[in-house]
Order: structure tokens, then C-alpha cells, then sequence
């Protein structure tokens, strides 16, 4: 399989998806304080993108997480709005459900052991840090993508920040970390193709918010924005025709990297290229003997790729994403979790039957009724309320996001991810994995 131009016959569905996404690719959410000044950048290099291609018999997915954007899916009325930034609508996020404040800090890392395969030279990944935090007070919250990316983006399809407001998240930026929680486990985070590492942030925070470290990374070059400090913005560089195999690869070899890194904080290391400040207590607070992946789209199916080159990664959850390469015909023997949109599972997609009975350990199997592929990222809650300044009809939104209330597919999201590494990570027993509830009846489970 690989990542081509999308055939005649399905060029109507991404451009649907392009439509119904004006702003909702999500971002590089981390920023060190450097880079939230805000500085002019230089101009990048303009990009194509290259989609990706499905199962022949596949009729679930877009074949491209962030399509670029037809003109013509905005308003002519809303991209000719004179609106002060005062009076532009103001995208809100969910809240975290957690017990726990939560803090944020953006790291530059750099491999110096490896080529980037896409640009040439070391390799680098922007991550955001989310943690359970104490004493919040006085550290900002991030914004939902840094200002030059954001803006950069905005332009690109024919908005601008006088139109829309993006939203803070929860995370206080260098908050110190929740100390009296002792070492925390680490989840890491891969998203869809060519979309940026926010669109896991309503996921991230709450997990953060429930006493986990999570790592949302940035695949650089295969992202179609990612802001690194001084204001440089680096784009999609993916050649058209790239192999998904070959893509995931270099995912998976980023996920290890990432946890490289996360071993040398917690020996007291700052891997951070330009050793920008780390939040007190963070360094204690990394427990390298307990740590799980879970990703979105082709960010899922990076998961058991990561897991097979790295076997620190003790559990693994996939978010309707299909999988590609080698890695779902090889045992796999610690938990995974199987995680679909409503018209998505193993009885369309070859690849989900071939992982499932290679999967030697704990395994689950669940469909989450009413939502669509786009359900599993912050498109999921941003979508809607724009989609009044988009001109975007209840169906047209339905049938790209699904029928599920969006702040509802949140919550079940949270609830089951929260519950499958709860079980494998901390071994505390989740009865909602036992079978269905009456308390989320949207979930079906797979047998």
C-alpha cells in the first residue's frame, strides 16, 4: 500500500473532508516561551501532499487525514469578513475530567544518529509534555498551535485570525509537576497523516489530567505544519508515492527516539536542543518501566509498528487507523486495543483481521456507534461550531463526522482509553472492558 493520488471515483469524498476541516488541523500545540513571542517567520517552502491509499474495499476513511482545502469550501461572504478580533468567533475545548490541573511544556529534540529521510540533515520532532500539575497559578495556558504555524495556516486557506479565535488548552505551560502521584506512567501520541500533533490534545489533557504523562508527537516533514523555536516553520516534505510501510518506519523510529529522551529526563538530563527550561518535579516523575502508545489514523497504525521495533512500549491502542507493513502479520504479546468508528472493524478492513489474530496477549475489540473516522481528532469538536462560518449543513457535518454528539464521542473516547490503560499500565481492573454498559451503549464490542 501506499500514498497516491486518490482514484476518480473517490475524489468527491476528500473533497468533503477538505471542506469540513477549514480549521481544524490541529497544530503544533507545545510551545517553549521563546516561541511564544510570536516573531515574524521566514516564508516556507510551499508543499503538496500525498494521500493515503486505502484498502481497495475500504469505504470508511478519507484518503487523506489534512486534504488541502479547496477555495471554494469557504463562505465568499466569511472569507470577505471584515470582523475585528474582538468580534471573531471563539473556538472553546472540553474540558479535562481528571482529578488533576494540568501542565505543558513543548520540547525540540534533535537525533543526531539519524538522517531525516525526507530533507536530508539530523533528524527533528517537535513533542508536547502533559502532566498532572500543582500551583498553577501565574504559568499561561498554551494555545491550541503556536501563532506563526496558526497563522501561516490561516492564510494559506483563505481565513485569518480576525475571523476565528482558537482555543487555550487546559495546559499550564511549565506548571510543576504533581509530585505526591509518584512516578507517572507515560503514554505517546502518533496522529493522522500530514496532520500535526494537536489534534490529540482533547485526548491528551484528560489523560493528563487522570495522572499520566502524555507525549504528543510531531512526525516532521509528514506533518503538513510543525513550528520549531525562532519561528521556523517546517512543511510537508512527503515525496507523492511514498509507501505507508515505508512511512511508519520512520514513525516508529521517531516513537523511539521520543523515549530515548524520556530516559535521559528521568536521569536528570535536558534533551531539549536549545535546553529550554523543564517543569520542577519532571524528572522524578517519568516512569520508563510503564509505557503505552496510542495514535489516530495512520498514527494508530503507526502503534504496533512502534511496539515491534521497541519493546518498552507494554500497550498499545489503535484509533481507526489501518495498518500497513509488516508489523500486523508478527505476534504481538502485550494488550492492544482495537478502537472504530461506527461503520469500521475487522469485517471491512483486511489489515485489523490479520493484527487481531496475531495479537498473542490481552486484546479488546470495540466500535464506538455513530461516529466517523474524522470522530478521533479535535476535528471532532472544532468542526461544529464553525460550522456556522463555514456554511456547513447538520448533514454535511453528519457525514463527515458521524451522527454522534461531538462532546459525547469525546467523553466515551476519554473513558475507554482511559479504562484499557488503566488495566495494562496500572493494573487497576475496568469492568467497562468486560462487555457492553448501560452507562455507554454506544460502544459495541467485536468478538
Amino acid at each position: 500500500m501506499k500514498h497516491r493520488r486518490p482514484r476518480p471515483r473517490r475524489r468527491a469524498v476528500a473533497r468533503a473532508v477538505g471542506s469540513a476541516s477549514v480549521l481544524a488541523v490541529a497544530l503544533g500545540v507545545g510551545m517553549t516561551p521563546a516561541m511564544a513571542a510570536g516573531k515574524t517567520s521566514a516564508t516556507p517552502t510551499a508543499t503538496g501532499f500525498s494521500p493515503d491509499e486505502p484498502d481497495p474495499d475500504t469505504n470508511w476513511a478519507p484518503e487523506n487525514d489534512e486534504a488541502p482545502l479547496p477555495k471554494q469550501s469557504v463562505r465568499p461572504e466569511a472569507a470577505a469578513s471584515s470582523r475585528t478580533a474582538a468580534s471573531a468567533l471563539q473556538l472553546k475545548m472540553p474540558a479535562p475530567t481528571g482529578p488533576n490541573s494540568v501542565g505543558m511544556v513543548g520540547l525540540h529534540l534533535v537525533d543526531s544518529s539519524r538522517t531525516d529521510p525526507y530533507v536530508g540533515g539530523k533528524r527533528e520532532v517537535m513533542v508536547s509534555l502533559w502532566y498532572p500539575a500543582t500551583a498553577t497559578s501565574g504559568h499561561y495556558q498554551a494555545p491550541w498551535m503556536p501563532s506563526i504555524s496558526g497563522a501561516h495556516y490561516l492564510t494559506t486557506h483563505g481565513m485569518s485570525p480576525q475571523q476565528v479565535t482558537l482555543p487555550k488548552t487546559a495546559g499550564h505551560v511549565l506548571a510543576p509537576v504533581k509530585t505526591s502521584l509518584g512516578k507517572l506512567p507515560v503514554l505517546l501520541y502518533s496522529t493522522g497523516l500530514h496532520s500535526d500533533r494537536a489534534q490529540g490534545t482533547a485526548l491528551a489533557q484528560d489523560l493528563a489530567s487522570r495522572g499520566y504523562l502524555v507525549v504528543t508527537v510531531d512526525h516532521t516533514h509528514d506533518a503538513n505544519e510543525v513550528q520549531f523555536p525562532g519561528n521556523r516553520l517546517e512543511l510537508n516534505r512527503m515525496p507523492p508515492g511514498t509507501h505507508s510501510s515505508d512511512t511508519l518506519k520512520i514513525r516508529a523510529a521517531d516513537i523511539k527516539f521520543v523515549i530515548n529522551q524520556l530516559g535521559k529526563i528521568s536521569t536528570g538530563g535536558n534533551p531539549d536542543a536549545g535546553h529550554a527550561t523543564l517543569p520542577a518535579g519532571l524528572k522524578q516523575s517519568v516512569d520508563m518501566s510503564r509505557i503505552g502508545m496510542f495514535g489516530w489514523s495512520l498514527g494508530g497504525g503507526a502503534v504496533p509498528t512502534a511496539m515491534q521495533l521497541d519493546k518498552r512500549i507494554g500497550a498499545g491502542a489503535n484509533l481507526d487507523g489501518q495498518f500497513f507493513g509488516t508489523a500486523p502479520s508478527k505476534d504481538l504479546d502485550r494488550p492492544f486495543m482495537l478502537f472504530s468508528s461506527g461503520t469500521h472493524n475487522r469485517n471491512n478492513d483486511a489489515s485489523w483481521r490479520t493484527m487481531w489474530s496475531h495479537l498473542k496477549g490481552y486484546r479488546v475489540d470495540i466500535k464506538l456507534r455513530g461516529a466517523a473516522h474524522l470522530s478521533f481528532c479535535d476535528q471532532e469538536w472544532m468542526v461544529p461550531q464553525e460550522a456556522g462560518l463555514l456554511g456547513l449543513s447538520k448533514a454535511q457535518i453528519e457525514q463527515q463526522y458521524g451522527t454522534i454528539d461531538p462532546a459525547r464521542a469525546v467523553q466515551v473516547q476519554r473513558v475507554y482509553l482511559a479504562a484499557f490503560f488503566d488495566q495494562t499500565l496500572r493494573r487497576k481492573h475496568s469492568t467497562l472492558l468486560d462487555g457492553s454498559s448501560s452507562k455507554y451503549p454506544e460502544i459495541s464490542f467485536v468478538r
